[in-house]
């Protein structure tokens, strides 16, 4: 607006146009925006397109999608713009000491059956490679911190066909474990993926890279 002002073009004029009113804008030239607000809008943009796109992650995992998009900041800093905006985790506060009330289930669970007894029970047998694979995450401490392996199992076999290794428990863990298998398997159409109802297996990422 600065610039189109000494082009000659009044302020009033520019501001109908753009549908804003005047004293917002001369308060802004009083207090222009500082660097470290822009920085602030730039990560918050960062976190909430991540809790959009995966909103069963909590902060520290949406710190984890923000900083692989660019936006640098701490989990403490991702907890205070998140806790400020009201962006919370899907599935809630956690209940007791085993952890967080589980989310629905995103795909019917295609390795439950009932018996004559009405009970539900699962299967986890195949009876030929690559028509069920069984994937789940594994928490490993070291000298240097925790590694986390996220494996993908053959049912047939017993053969672990995919794997992969990250210092966070990110949803991308997840998604390379299945790249991996595919890459090692070839033509895996048709082959059934069970997991648990962790939020990297429900995430969106995981969730695209299945349906591919």
């Amino acid at each position: 607006m600065t610039e189109l002002a000494e082009a000659g073009v009044p302020v009033t004029v520019t501001c109908r146009v753009l549908k804003l009113s005047r004293q917002p804008y001369y308060r802004w030239l009083a207090g222009p925006i500082t660097d470290s607000e822009v920085v602030e809008a730039y990560r918050a943009n960062a976190l909430f397109d991540a809790h959009k796109d995966d909103p069963e992650f909590g902060h520290r995992l949406l710190a984890d999608e923000a900083r692989d998009a660019g936006e640098a900041m701490s989990d403490r800093t991702a907890w205070r713009i998140a806790s400020a905006n009201g962006w919370w985790s899907a599935f809630g506060k956690k209940r007791g000491r085993d952890g967080k009330k589980p989310g629905p289930p995103v795909h019917d669970d295609l390795c439950a059956v009932v018996d004559e007894d009405g009970r539900t029970r699962h299967v986890f047998a195949a009876e030929a490679p690559n028509q069920l694979w069984l994937v789940d995450i594994t928490e490993h401490r070291t000298a240097e911190g925790k590694l986390y392996c996220c494996a993908i199992k053959d049912a047939c076999s017993g053969r672990i066909v995919g794997y992969s290794i990250d210092s966070r428990m990110k949803s991308r863990l997840a998604v390379q474990a299945l790249e991996n298998a595919v890459a090692m398997r070839g033509d895996v159409a048709g082959c059934i993926v069970h997991s648990d109802r962790g939020s990297q297996f429900r995430s969106r990422k995981f969730l695209r890279a299945l349906a591919l």
